[in-house]
């Protein structure tokens, strides 16, 4: 039996590179959803292109860290951001603090609320919720997550994973077997695998391909992989400092071969409105 595999691309309206990008890697490639950064620069410009792809799965990609700005105030989230109202930049920020005790769940459910409302507003079908750089890996954040998605009606929640070695992979598989007990309280499905934490900003054919084969291995019935293409030489896309290699991603993601190895690995592409067929974990 073949097993699902969901491609989604994130960080659909940082820059409209970014959105020209995830448009060119479902119309021609393999990616079958992507995530909307409600407070990216360019989430005008998304929404009209995903409102011109319905078979393009949507997702909010709620944000506590980052250089775009919340959409609410210092004032309304205190514990989020500093005082010039921005977020951290690194997830690494929001550990801390929630080691700390310094972040108040009722700030995390304000922000996040007003993001998925602002992409539940696009008048698109939204299929799942995940967050920018994971943070809903944190327990404090990953309640509020599937808290949201339930009361909104959006049925399914990623379930971000590590398979690397070394202390953030340990720390990371010990957060998420936490993230999904999480969700199945909730009543929210996800994939019973991921891929795409260990390999962000640098999943060309080469290590996609592995990252099949080795899913394949683990032999799961549904797996996402999260992928973050942009076209080459995205001026927009200079002020992160990231290291991903953006076209590397879009280049992998239209490769006739990489269609052919999905094949061969005996996974079949769909979103997570198919979840259901598969058996959701």
């Amino acid at each position: 039996m073949t097993r699902l595999l969901i491609v989604t691309a994130d960080d659909l309206g940082l820059t409209r590179g970014v959105n020209a990008a995830v448009r060119r890697a479902h119309e021609d490639g393999v990616v079958t959803a992507t995530s909307l950064l409600a407070v990216g620069q360019a989430f005008d410009d998304a929404v009209a292109m995903v409102r011109d792809l319905p078979a393009l799965e949507l997702g909010a990609h709620l944000a506590l860290v980052g250089e775009d700005p919340p959409l609410l105030s210092a004032r309304e989230v205190p514990t989020l951001v500093d005082r010039r109202g921005a977020f951290p930049l690194s997830y690494r920020a929001v550990v801390l603090r929630g080691l700390a005790g310094r972040i108040d769940p009722d700030d995390v459910r304000r922000e996040l609320g007003a993001q998925l409302d602002r992409v539940l507003g696009a008048g698109v079908p939204v299929t799942h919720v995940d967050t920018h750089q994971h943070t809903h890996l944190w327990p404090t954040v990953g309640a509020v997550v599937a808290e949201l998605a339930a009361a909104s009606g959006v049925p399914a929640v990623r379930a971000p994973g590590s398979h690397g070695h070394g202390p953030v992979g340990l720390g990371v598989r010990v957060l998420a077997r936490r993230s999904r007990s999480t969700l199945r309280a909730a009543g929210r499905a996800t994939t019973a695998d991921y891929a795409g934490l260990d390999e962000a900003g640098r999943l060309d054919t080469v290590r996609f391909r592995r990252t099949l084969a080795e899913a394949a291995r683990r032999g799961a019935p549904t797996l996402e992989v999260n992928c973050h293409p942009a076209v080459a030489g995205d001026p927009d896309l200079r002020r992160f400092t990231w290291g991903y290699r953006w076209a590397d991603e879009l280049a992998m993601l239209v490769d006739p071969q990489v269609r052919e190895s999905i094949a061969s690995a005996g996974f079949t592409l769909g979103g997570f409105a198919d979840l259901d067929r598969y058996g959701a974990a």
